[in-house]
């Protein structure tokens, strides 16, 4: 599911730009000449010794590049860094606490503002109205870095805390305690300067494109075959794309009568990718929808059925101009790509390339594609990139799982009242697990779910997901159990990481791991007993075959965006055609020789693609990390590892899988336990 939190806010796009690259010695876009920069620099270490020439090297060249004509004068400039450096270990601790504490208020006031306008898109309040669009896509923060720029709040950042590159990052973080790494995350905070109306333009287009999809929903019961035939419950709506890969997932349960319901929602998705689907039959239950034909019907007689027009490919259109817009405000990453990797994830585009590239060769994977087909009796057709019978509590009849929870969880209320019961079950103290029970909210969701959660340690964490009128199905709980992962990482690495800019998660995939490690633990949750031997092997396989799928999709992503730029004029209508040559060719490359056919396009219908560029590589490296985590839970306090492994908040990537685990973020743990597993399984 998605989560809003990293790397998707306007505000984060400013204020957390993390472009960890080495600083450039012209100052682009800035009137301060390299002559004043050296000229302060001299002056700065002359009153304050060499002890700090690093500090005032870095700080002031820092400061010269984001300064423009409007800040000031030369002169004006020099007599800033003369007035604004700090120097001396209690003097820099003293402006960090302050700081610290300002950004807390200002980020999370603006963060609960854009959260509460945004209730009437996110929650199932009716129909959405234009006003509602309005308020939903205004940025109140948008404004903020400017006016922070404007009173100097972020020169005397950038002044005073070194921005250090990933690659220093990764060479001297380990050397540095906490107080260390703190003030590095300051220095973070302010690396770019991009104009209020560019960010506002974002936070518009990205409502846009989220709304779009959390409105993409199709109504099952109205699909009929080439016989007429209804195979699914006439009430049956599911969103696009992850009500639908949910119901693929149950059908399995079936047996060979899920089979055809699988094969009408792999076509419903083919004519979403390629944009065939009529328009008039998304989210609406008055059409009878022939996929196969694409014939529409009402009351029994055929009707004329417009297809959508490239819509979807139009929210990527806008998403990809918004964001390419901001490119020459960030000198040091100058692409989208590159600030979501290497700036937001901290990896290298090249280095998650090369891990999923791997990952999707591999020979495990193909083995487990040749026991999957012979556990279904069948060849394996492309939606079975979602197989779900590695899942040990597949052998549970789903009437009893959909009666725990519907009886249990009737809604959203009902829900949060059973958060405390549901982490003192996992093995927080009873203390400990009412205070998150305060700062964890519950909200029935339009779309298919998220966590949001919050910025300042007065706000709480949002869990958003669906509820029905007749309570909570199984399929639901599952979800919800992942979103609320999320809100449990929101609420110990805001509430239990020793600094403010230290609060967080190293990038979401971080997030999505331990979203993934409590929706594993639903059935602990309900007290229903999982006693399959093979429990662990099986969870092996589960991950390895996940990784499988959500590498392929992701490999398609980075592929989209790479050409957006070298074709940054594209149309809505080419967009679409090169997402479904891509997502072939990523198919052909990988899959097709597991799968046995060729030219297939599932890889495509995800959402993420449409609304939250790319993200999706967080959920194969959450996957990654998930695995590794629980290797590291076996034989321990579950909540106590959760606990120790989190609060370590925001360091990058591998030194906090290091401090968590003991070993580097790497594919081959779970190609390993794969093996392994394929051994027993067989």
């Amino acid at each position: 599911m998605k989560r809003v939190l990293m790397g998707i806010g306007a505000a984060a796009i400013i204020l957390f730009s993390q472009c960890n690259a080495p600083q450039k010695k012209e100052t682009i876009g800035s009137p301060i000449t390299q002559p004043t920069v050296e000229k302060v620099k001299k002056q700065l270490v002359e009153k304050y010794g060499e002890a700090e020439k690093f500090r005032i090297d870095r700080g002031v060249l820092q400061a010269a590049s984001l300064w423009r004509t409007t800040d000031g004068t030369e002169t004006e400039f020099e007599n800033f860094c003369t007035e604004n450096f700090v120097s001396g270990e209690a003097e820099v601790k003293t402006l960090f606490d302050k700081l610290s504490y300002g950004f807390e208020i200002l980020n999370g006031y603006f963060l609960r503002i854009s959260k509460d306008l945004m209730r009437p898109l996110h929650l199932d309040w009716g129909p959405v109205t234009n006003v509602d669009m309005i308020f939903g896509g205004f940025s109140a923060g948008a404004h903020l870095s400017e006016d922070l720029f404007t009173n100097k709040i972020a020169f005397i950042t950038a002044l005073n805390f070194p921005n250090y590159s990933l690659k220093e990052k990764t060479e001297q973080g380990e050397s540095w305690n906490r107080l260390q790494w703190a003030y590095a995350r300051m220095g973070d905070m302010f690396t770019s300067r991009v104009p209020a109306e560019l960010v506002q333009n974002y936070s518009k287009f990205s409502t846009e494109a989220d709304t779009y999809i959390s409105e993409y929903n199709i109504q099952l019961g109205k699909l009929v075959n080439d016989k007429g035939e209804n195979l699914f419950p006439a009430d049956l709506k599911l969103i696009s794309h992850w009500g639908l890969r949910d119901e693929i997932k149950s059908q399995y349960a079936n047996g060979e009568s899920g089979i055809e319901s699988q094969k009408m929602i792999y076509q419903v998705m083919k004519r979403i990718i390629d944009q065939s689907i009529p328009l008039d039959v998304i989210n609406s239950d008055k059409l009878t929808w022939n996929p196969y034909s694409n014939e529409v019907t009402e009351n029994g007689v055929k009707v004329e059925a417009k297809p959508e027009p490239d819509t979807r490919y139009q929210q990527v259109v806008n998403l990809f101009g918004a964001l390419k817009a901001m490119d020459e405000f960030n000198p040091t990453m100058p692409t989208y790509i590159q600030r979501q990797f290497e700036g937001n994830f901290e990896i290298p585009v090249e280095d998650v390339e090369a891990l999923f590239t791997a990952f999707v060769s591999s020979k495990e994977v193909r083995e487990a594609g040749k026991l999957i087909s012979k556990r279904l009796g069948r060849e394996l057709q492309p939606y079975d990139i979602w197989y779900d019978g590695f899942k040990s509590r597949s052998s549970i009849p789903a009437e009893k799982l959909d009666a725990a929870t519907a009886k249990r969880f009737t809604s959203a209320a009902a829900y949060e009242k059973e958060i405390p019961a549901m982490l003192v079950n996992l093995g927080w103290s009873k203390e400990k697990a009412n205070f998150f029970g305060e700062k964890i909210k519950v909200e029935g969701s339009r779309g298919a779910g998220h966590a949001w959660g919050g910025e300042m340690r007065e706000d709480v964490a949002l869990l958003r997901t669906r509820i029905t009128g007749s309570g909570m199905n199984y399929k639901g709980f599952n979800i919800a159990m992942h979103e609320f992962g999320h809100t449990v990482e929101q609420t110990i690495t805001l509430h239990d990481v020793d600094f403010y800019t230290m609060h967080g998660v190293p990038n979401t995939a971080f997030t999505e791991a331990l979203a993934f490690v409590f929706q594993k633990r639903d059935l602990d949750v309900l007290g229903i007993k999982d006693n399959n031997p093979e429990k662990e092997h099986l969870m092996a396989l589960d991950n390895l075959w996940s990784c499988y799928e959500i590498m392929g999709v992701s490999l398609v992503d980075i592929s989209l965006w790479k050409w957006l730029y070298a074709n940054p004029n594209a149309t809505p209508a080419q967009v679409k055609e090169m997402t479904i040559t891509i997502a072939k060719d990523v198919w052909n490359k990988y899959y097709a020789d597991v799968f046995g056919t060729k030219d297939e396009t599932i890889l495509a219908i995800y959402s993420h693609m449409i609304d939250n560029p790319l993200y999706l590589s967080a959920y194969p490296l959450g996957h990654l990390i998930d695995f590794q985590l629980e290797k590291q839970f076996q034989g321990k306090n579950f909540a106590t590892e959760v606990q120790r492994i989190f609060e370590q908040g925001r360091l990058i990537p591998q030194l906090w899988m290091k401090g968590g685990v003991g070993q580097p973020l790497a594919i081959e743990p779970t190609l390993e336990a794969a093996a392994k597993a394929l051994e027993v399984i067989k």
